[in-house]
């Protein structure tokens, strides 16, 4: 069985090459640390915070991206992207923006059955208001992005799922899910790299299948699609993926685009679980996000035009011509 603290070692090794340069470098971020006690989780909450680069005007409010680090990662995982966040700041593919990285160990961000750890909870309940109230940054929905990779991925897609009117966007890169609507239809695809013990600590011995599909992304977006048509969704992973995520992530881009949910969806040739590829990756999602803040002026005069030219078509042609809806995909 391939251990996690393998694969969590592995993706620091692989990914080490943006490495966090010096903060005197006026065009970089900076880098801090700060705990955080909590009556949800048992001990104090390492939580890595970047700031842009650049004086901050005043009055200026930041978008805020909770981004999560993968299982057996840590809020030290961070400071390997920071470089490529400074990159797509630089580039303008996102607006500078402040980024906080909380410690989880293999929690996959949950409130656990038993109740014995509540991260879901630490991080609505005490992270987000802490930024918020220590931090300059958008209080709003509007200004409040969730993302991550791996285990990660898998935790900001719940987190925007089961809480859309708290966030406006969630990207996940390779995200651990499965590809079911119900707890038993895993497969040892799923089980060779997270044990029963796993599912036990955190769903309860044994899995409490409704609980699981109360958690579940996929079944989630199956149950009300209608609640995420506002939220922004970026889906991604690699077509090398050694842990077989390809499936679980094709699995929730059909729900979603089966029930007509607005969503990028990208199946990255030659991308593996870890390694040098997580980088440029990153910088995709973020340009991605950044289109969320700022939405580029795709739709103008001459799409509007060729719209009611191809819409007569269709009449003519006995189809409908549907109203434009950009939350949901076009239907056939």
């Amino acid at each position: 069985m391939i251990r996690r603290r393998d694969l969590a070692k592995a993706a620091t090794l692989a990914a080490a090459a943006p490495v966090a340069a010096a903060a005197s470098d006026p065009s970089q971020g900076r880098l801090s640390t700060l705990r955080l006690r909590s009556t949800h989780v048992a001990a104090a909450v390492a939580v890595s915070v970047y700031r842009p680069p650049g004086a901050r005007a005043p009055g200026e409010r930041y978008p805020l991206l909770l981004l999560l680090h993968g299982g057996g990662g840590s809020e030290a995982d961070l400071t390997r992207f920071a470089r490529v966040i400074d990159g797509a700041i630089a580039e303008r593919r996102i607006a500078p923006l402040i980024v906080a990285m909380p410690a989880a160990g293999r929690s996959l961000y949950m409130d656990t059955r038993d109740g014995a750890e509540r991260w879901e909870s630490f991080i609505l309940q005490d992270l987000l208001p802490h930024l918020r109230a220590t931090l300059p940054v958008d209080g709003a929905r509007r200004g409040t992005f969730v993302g991550g990779w791996s285990m990660g991925g898998l935790g900001a897609l719940r987190l925007a799922f089961k809480h859309p009117e708290t966030f406006a966007a969630v990207a996940a890169l390779e995200p651990a899910v499965e590809p079911a609507l119900a707890w038993r239809e895993i497969g040892p695809k799923v089980k060779f790299w997270r044990s029963d013990e796993i599912y036990q600590r955190i769903f309860g011995s044994p899995v409490d299948e409704a609980y699981w599909a109360a958690n579940n992304p996929a079944t989630i977006a199956r149950g009300d699609p209608r609640r995420l048509a506002d939220l922004g969704v970026y889906l991604e992973v690699g077509d090398q993926d050694m842990l077989y995520l390809t499936h679980g992530v094709e699995f929730l881009h059909r729900v979603l685009f089966d029930a007509r949910v607005a969503h990028e969806y990208r199946l990255v040739r030659g991308a593996e679980h870890v390694g040098p590829s997580l980088a440029p990756r990153l910088a995709d999602a973020l340009g991605f996000l950044g289109r969320q803040i700022d939405p580029p002026a795709w739709i103008d005069r001459q799409v509007m035009e060729t719209r009611a030219v191809m819409d007569t078509q269709k009449r003519a042609a006995g189809l409908p011509a549907e109203p434009v809806d950009p939350r949901r995909i076009r239907n056939w």
